[in-house]
């Protein structure tokens, strides 16, 4: 047994029944709600109370990226902090042919150089509201499933409409504890969001894929963006001020941030499937997906260039769910997770009321998740497109569905086509960011090639769609003869039924050919596994509450949450890991590495090393309950400074989407001293430093 799979083995072992059973310890766990923080815990543990005001002013200082990830407003004239990594999807969007923002970085000395990106929404977290019996009224007693999910989704499509008419403010209903509760969050939106500064990658990612999800870390993370509104800067009421000294060790610090989801509140059998089916399905499509992105880049500077941001993505991916997968196959955490399980089925078995209102939920589950394994192929082949992997076919799929939900009411239409989410659908819809048809051939050829082999050639559909050729021929036809490169034809074909309707644009003409099977399959799963799911897992949220109190969290949602914990190091393999590396370490890294990508530094950092002080904390743990979504995070100490940004975790937090544990577990973040060292000596951006917190 390698000394990871031990440390795997450990945490396992080391995942608490209350952890299992979502009843918070005193252990720095949870994906807190704001309107729902952990005041209890907080003043016994840490003897901190954080006002309202503190947790508002936090609260709408921090935003949501829609390419997946966090950050913070961290100035008044609207600068905004997230990671490199983050940023990285505009930072190609933005590179023109030759160049490449991702490797060689981006600095815009003044606001004429501040590039605006094409497609890139923020969102800020500005009310919630309880929206919980009225969503649970919409479905009556004695519903069928399909009745009970069409009045669901109504509802909530009624009620974002309502209240984005009347605030101006996207507004989504959130489904928290699995159907336990439903909030109404209402976000400010950002649309116009500007490019100012980025570091070279060879900084960002120093390390590489060899280093992602370890420690210690020595990773200038960061990117920076402005945001407008009607062509002038936002001055936000709330941003961070920015920590002089950082954190220290042992010090308490908080997240900010939107982490993606967790499965913590899942039922055994439900984490079985995703140990049996889901997550070894994900990872033959990532490992396969890696191989031909590689290969892809590999063939030219271009290419790689065109790639590289998907690339690095998948390869995040890849090792993420592989972490993961390694504690769904730990017995000791499995273990854990049924003793929770059945200590709380115990509990409802003793009480009679719960009993009659959950008893049965557990054998439900397990009914609708034997439904979903049956649906789960055709479901991510069809509904998720895992068959079709272009742009140009999501366009295509997106002008279709939209074009039939807008003849809908609102009411009756899917989720993703109600009227409050229009303007972000159609933001990326007609975004200006370039396509590239090699890119696109290649995935194209590739995910029909699986879709061959998972269905049979010999299935009348997967006949259908290769039209007699082979997969590699056919997504050459699709993808040469497609218009939907050019933006004002997708919008002409919006805007003109009758033409989209009459198109012989042949990745339309595909879309159309699969739509109805993907909306057959999204159907019965939806009627037959997503409702009863939630309406079973409601109920033993109910009972959750009853036998372990109110003071709990939900599973993550990317959703803004609040998590705490301390600056701390670890013990691994007998040997202690502090809880920050620093600016010198960094050049040591580089040289037990023998100074080659990926441990090569950039060539700015090493002429002016003599600038810097060494002894500049870089990169620190902490033992902050963070996941993915999470990236960008701010950090702040408890007077609300910003101390540092969160960019990863170390590899024995890759099954806290599972069970939490502080014992090896940590958040790695960049120190708020070494990026303010770094910008001003390095990067001779004193500019942009003496912005930050003013």
């Amino acid at each position: 047994m390698t000394s990871r799979t031990k440390q795997l083995s450990v945490f396992g072992a080391a995942a608490l029944l209350f952890s299992a059973a979502s009843l918070p310890s005193h252990a720095d766990e949870g994906m807190w709600l704001f309107n729902r923080p952990p005041l209890k815990i907080l003043k016994e543990k840490y003897q901190f109370e954080p006002s309202k005001e503190w947790l508002e002013h936090l609260q709408k200082s921090s935003v949501r990226f829609n390419s997946g990830g966090s950050g913070s407003f961290v100035s008044s004239n609207g600068l905004v902090m997230t990671n490199h990594h983050v940023g990285a999807d505009s930072l190609q969007k933005l590179s023109p042919p030759g160049k490449n923002y991702i490797v060689s970085g981006y600095r815009a000395k003044s606001a004429a150089e501040e590039l605006k990106c094409p497609d890139l929404e923020l969102n800020v977290l500005m009310e919630i509201e309880d929206v919980t019996e009225r969503v649970n009224a919409a479905v009556k007693a004695g519903m069928s499933s399909a009745d009970s999910q069409k009045a669901r989704r109504a509802v909530m499509n009624t009620i974002e409409k309502e209240s984005l008419d009347k605030s101006g403010l996207r507004s989504d209903v959130v489904t928290l504890y699995q159907g336990g509760s439903y909030q109404l969050y209402k976000f400010k939106k950002y649309t116009d969001i500007r490019l100012v500064f980025a570091p070279e990658q060879e900084i960002a990612s120093f390390g590489g894929d060899p280093d992602n999800f370890e420690y210690p870390r020595y990773d200038l993370d960061i990117c920076f963006f402005r945001v407008y509104e009607n062509n002038k800067v936002v001055h936000p009421a709330d941003y961070l001020k920015w920590s002089k000294a950082g954190a220290a060790e042992n010090e308490l610090i908080f997240v900010s941030g939107h982490p993606g989801n967790t499965d913590r509140l899942n039922t055994v059998k439900h984490l079985e499937f995703l140990r049996d089916l889901a997550f070894p399905w994900k990872l033959q499509d990532l490992n396969r997906l890696e191989v031909l992105l590689k290969t892809y880049s590999d063939r030219s500077l271009e290419n790689g260039r065109q790639a590289q941001d998907e690339l690095l993505g998948v390869q995040n991916s890849r090792k993420a769910r592989l972490g993961g997968l390694a504690g769904l196959q730990d017995p000791q955490l499995m273990e854990e997770k049924r003793r929770a399980e059945s200590a709380l089925r115990q509990a409802v078995e003793k009480e009679p009321k719960l009993k009659e209102d959950c008893g049965s939920s557990f054998d439900e589950i397990d009914d609708a998740i034997a439904r979903w394994k049956d649906l789960y192929a055709d479901q991510v082949l069809f509904e998720r497109g895992m068959a079709f992997n272009s742009k140009l076919f999501d366009i295509a799929r997106t002008l279709i569905r939209l074009s039939a939900e807008q003849g809908k009411p609102n009411a009756e239409r899917l989720r993703e086509y109600r009227e409050s989410n229009l303007d972000s659908l159609k933001l990326d819809l007609f975004s200006e960011a370039p396509i590239y048809p090699a890119l696109e051939r290649a995935q194209l050829a590739d995910s029909l090639s699986m879709l061959m082999q998972r269905k049979g050639a010999d299935d009348p559909l997967v006949k259908k769609i290769l039209a007699g050729k082979s997969p590699r021929e056919r997504a050459v036809e699709l993808v040469n003869a497609c218009g939907l490169r050019d933006v004002q034809t997708r919008k002409k074909l919006l805007e003109q039924a009758n033409l989209l309707a009459e198109s012989k644009d042949p990745m339309i003409e595909l879309a159309r050919m699969v739509d109805q099977k993907a909306r057959d399959v999204r159907k019965d799963y939806e009627e037959k596994v997503e409702e009863p799911l939630r309406q079973s897992y409601a109920k033993i949220a109910r009972a959750r509450f009853a036998v372990f109190g109110e003071e709990q969290y939900p599973d993550a949602t990317f959703t803004l949450r609040l998590a705490f914990g301390e600056l701390k190091g670890y013990e691994e393999d007998s040997k202690p890991i502090p809880a920050w590396t620093t600016l010198g370490g960094t050049y040591e890294h580089a040289e037990n590495h023998g100074n080659v990508k990926p441990f090569l530094l950039p060539k700015n950092w090493i002429d002016r090393k003599n600038e810097l002080d060494l002894k500049t904390p870089f990169n620190f743990v902490s033992t902050a309950d963070i996941i993915g979504g999470n990236s960008g995070s701010p950090v702040v100490n408890r007077s609300g400074e910003l101390v540092g940004i969160i960019f990863d975790g170390n590899i024995q937090s890759l099954v806290l989407d599972f069970a939490y544990s502080d014992k090896q577990a940590r958040a790695v973040s960049v120190h708020s001293s070494a990026i303010q060292e770094a910008l001003r000596k390095i990067y001779g951006a004193s500019d942009l430093v003496n912005e930050l917190g003013h």
